[in-house]
């Protein structure tokens, strides 16, 4: 057969191997509001940079008894390409191609891109729209789910994962996700479970939707599994790729900087900073007002907006270096930090120093939350992880004390003691033990109670005590914060600490690993 002709049989190959399932489950796949795969990879990566790897691997069907059934590319369609010019590589489940389920020759291609993508040194992204394991192939498909899962553990920290749920992910397969960076959700099209609402109604009598079991609104408010959550599939891969701009293509590499024109400084109203927070130290403010005035305009990227609102986590960009905010949010809970806040704040500090990039806490922390299902839920572990991994992180660590900063919470918050490389404290920072209020009730017992006015003595020592203690300037005559400044001041001396400590070099004793608290 002549070249001409061995190349027309490739080429009906590679269209029979495009439509997938067909026709009728592509339809059926729009129907439902989804796109196919390849839409999907179109939307995610750079125009016509897309390499396909595998398109023709073929499973042992004979030995599953499937030898009658089509199976393009084997439900999954794997390879390469780039997001704004820079390498990445990708997965993305066909559910056209037996719901996207997964056997042997499935994860084969899976790990196939993983195992380049740590060779590379470039992120992996996986677009997950599957149906689970394939029942036929048995152990052969759980073994192929744990060489995934085996490979996201290896290469944690070494590149970004990032796992887009753009449909069913239940059973085992949820575990790659929940290993990766970060999981990114539909609202309304995505499901993660482990076990479904039929399960569960057979085995607890509870009856619950797909939606209200695991949907992305669930997902990213109550269990705080999703990261983010967006409300179709093209705002979604757009979130990746802006997601992506702020990591480096691998943990030996920082953060990618984008062009900052020194005079879009002359447009910051800083002195907006000036009336945020109130002068009433129990009135609540949006911490988010600060962190959009001192960073980049416009670019904050929130990250597990609705889950555990109490802290505030997210990237941004200091004259347009990449860095991560963390911050005590006075609107929900006073700023309290709670077992899920505490767990919001340590990954993400984590994460931020796996890859190299600088973090800003920004602290108004009243205490941690008490109460009885805290402390049997343990708050205790839960908040040593916020210790742990402040005092883990080498990357370098600002923080800027606006309010209240007390007790436990004060030192777990990103305090000298912990290594923090610069602290700041505005004029309305009160750091000490504890609230002024309580600290007077315990201090002056006595002499509230013998005396003749009690609750004008109670005032008077309350006042007191702040003067003398709940101010920063206490804090600063000790060298546990390096100076009291201008709030206006905040974002130019943040730049200033940053240049000053790109190239931080901090040794640790050698190790394995630590053994955070979990």
């Amino acid at each position: 057969m002549s070249v001409r002709k061995k190349l027309q049989e490739l080429q009906k190959s590679r269209e029979k191997a495009y439509l997938g399932g067909g026709t009728k489950r592509i339809e059926r796949q729009h129907s439902a509001g989804k796109l196919t795969a390849r839409e999907r990879l179109a939307l995610l990566l750079d125009a016509d940079s897309f390499v396909e790897t595998d398109p023709f691997i073929k499973n042992r069907c004979t030995d599953f008894g499937m030898s009658d059934v089509e199976t393009p590319g084997e439900g999954v369609i794997t390879g390469y390409g780039t997001i704004d010019g820079r390498q990445v590589f990708v997965f993305a489940q066909d559910a056209t191609v037996l719901g996207g389920a997964l056997g042997e020759a499935h994860s084969k291609k899976i790990c196939k891109v993983m195992d380049l993508a740590a060779k590379a040194g470039a992120p992996f992204i996986g677009l997950n729209d599957s149906g689970g394991a394939r029942i036929q192939e048995g152990v052969d498909a759980l073994d192929g789910y744990g060489q995934i899962f085996y490979r996201n553990t290896v290469y944690s920290g070494v590149v970004p994962q990032i796992s887009v749920i753009m449909g069913p992910c239940a059973g085992g397969a949820v575990y790659s996700p929940a290993i990766t960076d970060f999981i990114l959700m539909v609202e309304n099209t995505s499901q993660m479970f482990i076990t479904g609402p039929q399960v569960i109604k057979s085995i607890t009598g509870e009856d619950v939707t797909l939606e209200e079991l695991g949907g992305a609104r669930t997902h990213s408010s109550k269990s705080g599994v999703a990261h983010f959550s967006a409300e179709s599939e093209q705002d979604c891969l757009a979130l990746v790729r802006k997601l992506l701009s702020y990591l480096p293509s691998n943990n030996m590499e920082d953060p990618p900087a984008i062009d900052y024109p020194e005079h879009q400084d002359n447009e910051i109203n800083s002195e907006s900073l000036l009336d945020i927070v109130p002068d009433d130290p129990n009135k609540p403010y949006d911490v988010r007002d600060i962190i959009n005035t001192v960073s980049d305009p416009g670019s904050f990227l929130e990250v597990q907006t609705s889950y555990a609102a109490n802290a505030v986590i997210g990237f941004a960009r200091m004259q347009g270096r990449s860095i991560g905010i963390i911050a005590n949010q006075p609107k929900y809970l006073a700023g309290c930090l709670d077992i899920n806040a505490s767990d919001k704040i340590a990954r993400f500090i984590r994460t931020c120093d796996a890859f190299n990039v600088p973090i800003v806490t920004f602290v108004d922390v009243p205490g941690f939350l008490p109460g009885i299902s805290q402390e049997f839920d343990g708050i205790i572990r839960h908040g040593a992880k916020v210790l742990f991994a402040y005092s883990e992180a080498t990357v370098p660590k600002l923080a800027v004390i606006l309010r209240k900063a007390y007790g436990g919470a004060y030192v777990a918050m990103c305090s000298r003691s912990l290594g923090a490389d610069a602290v700041y404290a505005w004029p309305t920072a009160e750091i000490a033990v504890m609230g002024a209020q309580g600290a007077a009730n315990i201090i002056f017992r006595d002499d509230i109670k013998n005396a003749s006015d009690p609750e004008a003595t109670r005032r008077e020592k309350v006042d007191d005590y702040t003067e003398k203690f709940a101010n920063p300037y206490v804090a600063a005559a000790r060298g546990y914060i390096d100076d009291v400044i201008d709030p206006r001041d905040t974002r130019p001396l943040l730049i200033k600490a940053l240049n000053m400590i790109a190239n931080k070099n901090e040794q640790r004793p050698a190790k394995k690993h630590g053994n955070i608290p979990v």
